[in-house]
Order: structure tokens, then C-alpha cells, then sequence
């Protein structure tokens, strides 16, 4: 599991985290909740060890490891992944040249161009990605759908333990909501997953197996999948007033 103990970060000497407190077991899906500026994505870059964000207090444990000091690239090889809001632009790079250093960057490995592109294309298939997609430089150009589907892409190849999911619906259609929801269904069970959402409406593609709200910094509320459909009808104030 990847178990977050008592957490406060800062942001540029800013307390934005104040206690946190979560559990995300292998092969689960916990959805964290909250208003805008509640410290959602705060955690997500904490967890990852971006330098922006400094933990003062509190520990993180993946798999029983502490990792709280420890760099973000070693993070990635321990097993964790961050699928990021906004996805950058990088001119030059090609998706597959960028795919294949990752993987074997991450996973220690040596595969050879045949070897990583037979893998590519399987994990494509499983996406519904068209062969097109690799001719591409990594997001530049890409709609917000393509971007998404890129980084669903990036966590099949990685194969992460635990994967951050930073408001993948961000920005998406119905239908581009509904694709990358089939993906992240598809590997439902292979992984831990804490994806961080505002609204139910994708929550109701992927039924989660626990609901977190953070409001503020804090956790003010934990339930089944029941406690987002609540917040669909109700909104966040019943919630963070303790109705």
C-alpha cells in the first residue's frame, strides 16, 4: 500500500497541507475530492517529491518503504507515477523516443527497438491508439483528449504500483471522459490508483472503492463511492460542513 501519515507540506514557505492522513492499497482505486485550491494537487507533486513542495512534517510509505526523502526519480523506480493536469509541449521529442528512455530509465532495462515497439503496440491496442499517434512529438498539437490518452499510454508502459492521476477529465468531452475512463478500467486491479477529481460525473465510469474530500488542506470526509454521489447532488458545503 501507499500510505501517507500525518502530512503537512508548504509551498514557498505557505502551510497548504495540514495532516494528511490516507491509505491507497494495491489494485484499488481512492478518489480524492475537493474545491478548487483545497491542496488536491499539492499532494499529488508532494508525493512525487517535487522540490516546490516540502514536506515539514509527516511521512509517506510505499510498500512499507519510507520514501519521504527521496528523489522523484527514484520514486518512479520505486513505483510510483504522476499523470499531470496539463501535460507539457515538447518540440523534438518524439513519443516513442521518449517512451522508450522512460521505461528503460525507470525499469533498469535494455530493450531494443523491436522489443519495446511489439510491447508499445500491444499497450496501444489495449488504448484504441492509432498507429499515427507515434509519429507525433510528445503533446505538441495534441488535443486535450490525445493528451490525456498519452499519459494513460505512459502509465501501461511504465507499469507503475501506484499511479497519481491529477484530474485526468480536466478540460475533456463526454466522449474523451468515456475513452480515457475505459483505460484506466482496463487496468483496474494492477495497480493502486488515487485519482484526483472535482466531479462524479467521471467517478460514475470507474465506481472507485473509496472517496476522500480535502477541503482546506485537511481530509473532511472518507466513504464508499456513495459519498461522491452525494456531492453530485448536494455539492462540497454540505460535506466540508460536516452535514
Amino acid at each position: 500500500m501507499l500510505e501517507i501519515k500525518d502530512l503537512y507540506v508548504e509551498v514557498e514557505g505557505k502551510e497548504i497541507l495540514k495532516g494528511i492522513s490516507l491509505t491507497i492499497h494495491a489494485g484499488k482505486i481512492h478518489a480524492l475530492m475537493g474545491p478548487n485550491g483545497s491542496g488536491k494537487s499539492t499532494l499529488a507533486n508532494a508525493l512525487m517529491g517535487h522540490p516546490k513542495y516540502k514536506i515539514t512534517k509527516g511521512k509517506v510509505f510505499l510498500d512499507g518503504k519510507d520514501i519521504t526523502e527521496v528523489k522523484t526519480d527514484k520514486r518512479a523506480k520505486a513505483g510510483l507515477f504522476l499523470s499531470f493536469q496539463h501535460p507539457q509541449e515538447i518540440s523534438g521529442v518524439r513519443i516513442t523516443n521518449f517512451l522508450r528512455t522512460a521505461v528503460n530509465e525507470v525499469k533498469g532495462t535494455n530493450l531494443s527497438v523491436i522489443d519495446f515497439h511489439k510491447i508499445l503496440k500491444e499497450k496501444m491496442e489495449f488504448l484504441n491508439i492509432d498507429s499515427s499517434f507515434l509519429k507525433r512529438n510528445l503533446n505538441e498539437g495534441f488535443s486535450g483528449g490525445e493528451k490525456k490518452r498519452a499519459e494513460m499510454l505512459q502509465m501501461l508502459m511504465l507499469e507503475p504500483k501506484y499511479a497519481m492521476l491529477d484530474e485526468t477529465d480536466s478540460g475533456l468531452d463526454v466522449d474523451a471522459i468515456r475513452i480515457v475512463a475505459e483505460g484506466i478500467n482496463k487496468v483496474k486491479g494492477q495497480m493502486g490508483i488515487l485519482l484526483i477529481t472535482h466531479y462524479d460525473r467521471f467517478l460514475q465510469y470507474l465506481q472507485p472503492d473509496s472517496v476522500s474530500v480535502i477541503n482546506e488542506g485537511e481530509i473532511v470526509a472518507h466513504g464508499s463511492y456513495e459519498l461522491a454521489e452525494k456531492i453530485q447532488k448536494e455539492g462540497f458545503r454540505g460535506i466540508i460542513n460536516g452535514n
